[in-house]
């Protein structure tokens, strides 16, 4: 059985700040060698060259190093960073550690990792991506001790998109691309990781290569995929509950079904374990939830509940940072706390023009 689990928020006051994370272990909260995982937000744009993720990074892996946590255990903890914090959003980590409690009859928090084969430039998008990031899920899955799949409640990765380098490689030994448009590529990632989980979860049936990205009808309800320059292959973090496990924390999901859908967040905070009225407010949720967990895409008919954006069409400013400065509004205004984790591209993350959203609540 594994381990319970310790989760924890901390703001993040500059790039390159760890200084919250090295608090939580100075004051016993946690251990520098027990720390499992982390997901957070950095400030930079998002896109392809966003290396205020890489900064964190390493930020927080020295960190760990310097608190005692051996140097080559920390070079494989999964840190997955997702760029970009438009508008209200603030820049935060969330750090899941083992940490030692009583087995519990009642289901409660449990995490595990996995590394996929290597994802050459020309399966990016393509079913050889599915495969592969749906074969690392099931190894995450039983390495959290989750054998049935409705306990999978938030799945995490990280995976490579296409650089004008890896695209030079694959042309170099004969073959083809899904797309040479680097920032689109981060959709392509995105989405072909996103139909891999589904696979993993008897979500959806194998696709073809034709569906990626075209059959918006395929997609999980439980997956969070993001993108980056930083890996050559899918990193997973599964995140659902167990009973035996132990400890304080509990997760839930759900989806919002447009940019504008609140009652899909309070519906995944209720799915986590908490009892809140039918109408619920900002006060009933008593410093009990932890953090929120979504992705977010603009409606490819440049509609929210039948009134035109411009999202779309603007050649200023990107669609991508202009939906998650508005979902992260949504998000901040629920939870009332703006260090919220919401990231774009969601493609086959969720019903098109909304995405999934998981809540971990603290039930001690």
């Amino acid at each position: 059985m594994p381990s319970a689990i310790e989760v924890r928020k901390v703001p993040i006051h500059s790039v390159s700040d760890a200084s919250e994370l090295t608090k939580l272990i100075d004051e016993g909260v946690i251990a520098a060698d027990r720390v499992i995982a982390i997901i957070g937000k950095t400030e930079g744009n998002g896109g392809v060259n966003d290396y205020t993720r890489i900064i964190a990074d390493r930020a927080f892996r020295e960190a760990l190093v310097a608190k005692g946590a051996d140097a080559e255990q920390v070079k494989g903890i999964p840190i997955v960073w997702s760029g970009g914090t438009d508008g209200v959003i603030s820049p935060h980590a969330t750090i899941f550690a083992t940490t030692d409690a009583e087995p519990s009859d009642e289901p409660r928090l449990t995490v595990g990792f996995a590394m996929s084969e290597v994802l050459l430039p020309e399966d990016i998008g393509r079913t050889a991506m599915v495969s592969k990031v749906a074969a690392a899920v099931e190894v995450a899955m039983e390495r959290a001790g989750i054998t049935d799949a409705s306990d999978v409640h938030y799945v995490q990765t990280k995976t490579p998109l296409l650089t004008l380098s890896t695209i030079e490689d694959a042309k170099s030994r004969g073959k083809d691309v899904f797309t040479e448009d680097t920032l689109y590529s981060m959709d392509v990632s995105n989405g072909g990781t996103a139909l891999g989980i589904a696979v993993a979860l008897g979500e959806i049936e194998m696709p073809t290569d034709e569906q990626v990205l075209r059959d918006r009808d395929l997609f999980s309800s439980v997956a969070s995929c993001s993108s980056g320059v930083e890996l050559d292959r899918a990193q997973v973090v599964v995140v659902g509950n167990a009973t035996g496990v132990g400890g304080n924390y509990r997760i839930g999901h759900s989806v919002m079904d447009d940019a504008l859908d609140a009652d899909g967040i309070w519906d995944a905070i209720r799915s986590a374990g908490l009892d809140l009225p039918e109408r619920p407010r900002t006060e009933d949720l008593d410093g009990r939830l932890v953090n929120v967990f979504l992705k977010c895409e603009a409606s490819a008919d440049g509609k929210v509940r039948g009134r035109r954006n411009a999202m779309l069409d603007d050649s200023d400013v990107h669609w991508h940072r202009q939906i998650k400065a508005a979902v992260g509004g949504v998000t901040a205004s629920v939870t009332g706390d703006p260090a919220v984790f919401v990231s774009v591209s969601a493609a086959h993350q969720g019903p098109e023009g909304g995405g999934p959203v998981a809540a971990i609540v603290d039930l001690s």
